[in-house]
């Protein structure tokens, strides 16, 4: 049984902050137990710039680079993209595709699909983030996150339950909101993405794995895990979970 613990920075660290957070969370997972054994695992994904850096300080360790997104274009005349192949050769290996915040800002289900289809070609592994935009019942919750998941069919993917009223919230999701939601959600998954991992991510940090697992088979950490104290936190609790 693996644990996975991945961690975004959006927009929130200069350059220099993240440099030094890369390097603090590198160092410890280079250290880890969990993360050594493998029973723990972890990804990072800082700004687009700084990734160069992370997969530079990742080397040698167990931990994944990712990107925050990835274009629906591998290549070609699209001023301000980054292509999965560019990621793939840099050596990430995940990329984040259809945050809420993205389809915020007018990214639709077809330019999510695209950008699932062109990461896995590339051969990255597509954290596919769905969710509900209001609260509602969790067999609802479920239904609208598994047309979100309508946009991967098959290969390589981890799916990130993030439901939009929890992300940026003082407070997480209740847990048995995001049980019972996960567990729908996997019951109604196609079978050829049957097993996939689900991540809960949405104002989650230190202290809320226990409570969901094992219907989530890990987190996605925002704003709490920009302390790395916090990250050490919750890689414990990771480790602890698969003793």
């Amino acid at each position: 049984m693996t644990i996975h613990i991945g961690i975004s920075t959006k927009l929130y660290l200069s350059y220099r902050r993240s440099l030094d957070w890369l390097g603090r969370v590198t160092e410890l997972a280079r250290e880890h137990p969990g993360v050594v054994d493998g029973r723990v695992a972890l990804f990072v994904a800082p700004s687009t710039p700084l990734l160069e850096s992370a997969v530079r300080l990742a080397a040698g360790t167990r931990v994944r680079v990712a990107a925050q997104d990835v274009s629906r274009y591998a290549e070609g005349a699209h001023t301000g993209e980054t292509g999965a192949p560019l990621l793939a050769e840099l050596g990430v290996t995940m990329a984040e595709v259809g945050h809420a915040e993205r389809r915020a800002d007018g990214e639709t289900d077809a330019v999510v699909a695209a950008k699932v289809t062109v990461a896995q070609e590339a051969g990255l592994t597509p954290l596919l983030c769905v969710g509900e935009t209001t609260r509602c019942d969790p067999r609802e919750a479920a239904a609208w996150c598994l047309e979100q998941v309508g946009a991967a069919t098959t290969g390589p993917l981890m799916i990130a339950y993030e439901p939009v009223w929890a992300i940026g919230a003082a407070e997480p999701a209740p847990a048995s909101h995001v049980t019972a939601t996960v567990d729908a959600l996997r019951d109604g998954l196609p079978g050829a993405l049957a097993g996939r991992p689900i991540v809960y991510g949405g104002s989650a940090g230190p202290g809320l794995l226990g409570r969901l697992h094992p219907s989530v088979d890990g987190l996605f950490l925002g704003r709490f895990a920009h302390d790395p104290e916090n990250v050490r936190r919750v890689l414990d609790e990771a480790a602890a979970l698969t003793a």
